[in-house]
C-alpha cells in the first residue's frame, strides 16, 4: 500500500518533473536568500522567524513540529535568534517548567527587511518574463503556501 495520492501523481505527473520542481524551487529560493544580505540567516533560523511572525509566543516544540525538524535543531535555531536580539524567551504561562519564544520588535524588523529584499528581486526576476508568465506564478502562491502547510 502505498501513500495516499501517489498513484494519482505518478499517473498525472512524472516523477522526473516532481523532482525538476522540488530543484528548481530549492534553488530560486536559496538565490533570492542570497539577494537579502540582510541578516544572512540560516533557513530554520528564518522559517522560526516567519513562524513566530504568524503565531508568537510558541514553544520550541510547536516550532519544531511546524518547521518541521528536529527539537534539538529548533532550539539552536532558537539560541542563535535569541543571541542576535531577534526572538526572546520567557517562562510559559500555563507551565512553570517551559519557556516559550517571543518575536521581538528587532526580529519584526528583520524578517520585514529580509522579506522586502526578497520580494525586490523576486520582482524584478518576473518583470523579466513575459506578463502571461508572471501572472502565472503569482497566482500559485496560495497553493504553494497550502503546500507548504502540509
Amino acid at each position: 500500500m502505498g501513500t495516499p495520492g501517489a498513484e494519482v501523481r505518478s499517473r498525472e505527473i512524472p516523477d522526473t518533473d516532481v523532482r525538476d520542481l522540488v530543484v528548481s524551487l530549492h534553488r530560486l529560493l536559496r538565490s533570492l536568500h542570497r539577494a537579502a544580505p540582510v541578516g544572512r540567516l540560516q533557513p530554520t533560523q528564518l522559517i522560526v522567524l516567519s513562524l513566530l511572525y504568524e503565531n508568537s509566543p510558541a514553544r520550541i516544540g510547536e516550532l519544531a513540529a511546524k518547521v518541521p525538524c528536529s527539537q534539538p535543531t529548533a532550539t539552536a535555531a532558537v539560541a542563535a535568534l535569541e543571541h542576535r536580539g531577534l526572538v526572546r524567551r520567557e517562562p510559559d504561562p500555563t507551565d512553570g517548567r517551559a519557556s516559550s519564544v517571543r518575536l521581538t520588535e528587532q526580529g519584526t524588523g528583520t524578517l520585514s527587511e529580509l522579506a522586502r529584499d526578497e520580494a525586490e528581486d523576486l520582482a524584478a526576476r518576473l518583470a523579466a518574463l513575459d506578463a502571461d508568465e508572471a501572472r502565472a506564478v503569482v497566482a500559485l502562491a496560495p497553493v504553494l503556501r497550502r503546500l507548504a502547510e502540509g
